[in-house]
């Protein structure tokens, strides 16, 4: 994919909520290499940053510590402001399921005071970071070639696979999710993410400004939280393997999902700030190809020379996990010219280099037991 053409429009000054994150620091980066002006308002809360005070942002982004949840906060951090990318969110399925007030309040309410205080300052454009999560299971198709997009899973019975089945029992087989799919909330973060997108696209246009929705497939690459055990996969995969632990997958390992470049999300929200026609809309955002979890944890491990260290397939269930969900990515690449750009095996590599250079604290059976200690795991 080649880089983005040079910016030739009127710099915009943007806002990114939550933008000393993971993706903020890719989008910051990405969206000041196009001539924008960058303002950051991040809570920098220990579980993502630990006690790094200003983590990866470049040095020409203003950054305002303060609480999504602050109204003074949000007010000053818009001052003068001409788009906001909205990725300010407590991030974490299983966590979710029992910080419920936590992730309510932060990714609920938090985006109820940014909208409020957009109501006395707009601005024009609203992008908002939801999730591949609201769609619960993705959709699936029978063995008569019928499509199924309300897949539940109750609680498995000893002996039962655990991909799910049709009334009669036959399996059913994952295929690309659209954006028309309906929403099944299967976790608090999903509740919350879902409301995030659609107060965006109520609000925005409702005060004359335009909401834009990115749902967000597994993002990796460099500069993820490796000691937060609620972060992408692949860095707590990572974390595991620095201190020579197996990465630990839960049920069988073979549920499939999409994993995206971090370069590939901030080109996302770069299209989506600039694309005219993005208005009102929601694109789903991937790479396009699937893979078993169990598959990426041993390439993973391969790519930090540890190919020894196999996973732990716990054969347990976590509650607000789906099986299988992959994207169709067809509508985010014919209306913002979205395309996945980078090679799977190489991008592993790159983070693996990356890895071995950090430190970081296994924190994942702390995470596991916190979920145990509260019926969440069978």
């Amino acid at each position: 994919m080649p880089p983005f053409a040079r910016n030739e429009c009127v710099a915009d000054t943007i806002l990114i909520t939550g933008g000393a994150g993971f993706i903020g620091c890719h989008l910051a980066k990405a969206l000041l290499e196009r001539g924008h002006r960058i303002r950051v308002l991040d809570a920098l809360i220990e579980q993502v940053h630990g006690d790094t005070p200003r983590p990866l942002l470049p040095a020409d982004v203003e950054l305002i510590r303060g609480d999504v949840r602050d109204e003074a906060a949000v007010a000053r951090a818009l001052r003068s402001v001409d788009k906001v990318v909205h990725l300010a969110a407590e991030v974490g399925v299983g966590q979710s399921m029992y910080a419920v007030e936590r992730y309510t309040s932060v990714n609920e309410l938090g985006t109820a005071v940014l909208f409020q205080q957009l109501i006395a300052q707009p601005v024009q454009r609203v992008v908002v970071a939801s999730s591949m999560s609201i769609y619960g299971e993705g959709l699936y198709r029978d063995a008569d070639n019928l499509l199924h997009e309300d897949v539940t899973r109750g609680p498995r019975r000893p002996g039962q696979g655990w991909d799910p089945v049709d009334s009669q029992g036959r399996p059913l087989r994952p295929v690309p999710t659209p954006e028309s799919k309906r929403p099944a909330l299967a976790s608090v973060y999903a509740i919350g993410k879902f409301a995030q997108e659609r107060m965006t696209l109520t609000l925005a246009p409702a005060y004359g400004m335009e909401g834009v929705a990115l749902r967000l497939w597994n993002a990796y690459g460099p500069g993820q939280a490796l000691s937060n055990p609620y972060t992408g996969v692949l860095a707590i995969f990572a974390a595991r393997l620095l201190h020579g632990q197996s990465p630990m997958i839960f049920e069988d390992g073979e549920q499939r999902r999409d994993f995206v470049h971090v370069r590939d999300v901030a080109r996302a929200f770069v299209l989506a700030l600039e694309t005219p026609q993005a208005a009102g809309q929601v694109y789903n955002i991937g790479s396009g190809l699937n893979r078993s979890v169990a598959e990426v944890a041993l390439s993973l491990a391969a790519a930090m020379g540890r190919p020894e260290i196999a996973p732990e397939i716990t054969g347990k269930a976590r509650s607000g996990d789906i099986r299988h969900n992959i994207p169709d990515i067809g509508k985010a690449e014919a209306e913002l010219g979205y395309a996945a750009s980078g090679d799977f095996t190489a991008d592993l590599a790159e983070l693996a280099e990356w890895v071995a250079a950090q430190q970081a604290e296994d924190r994942v059976q702390q995470a596991r037991h916190e979920l145990e200690a509260r019926g969440l795991v069978a």
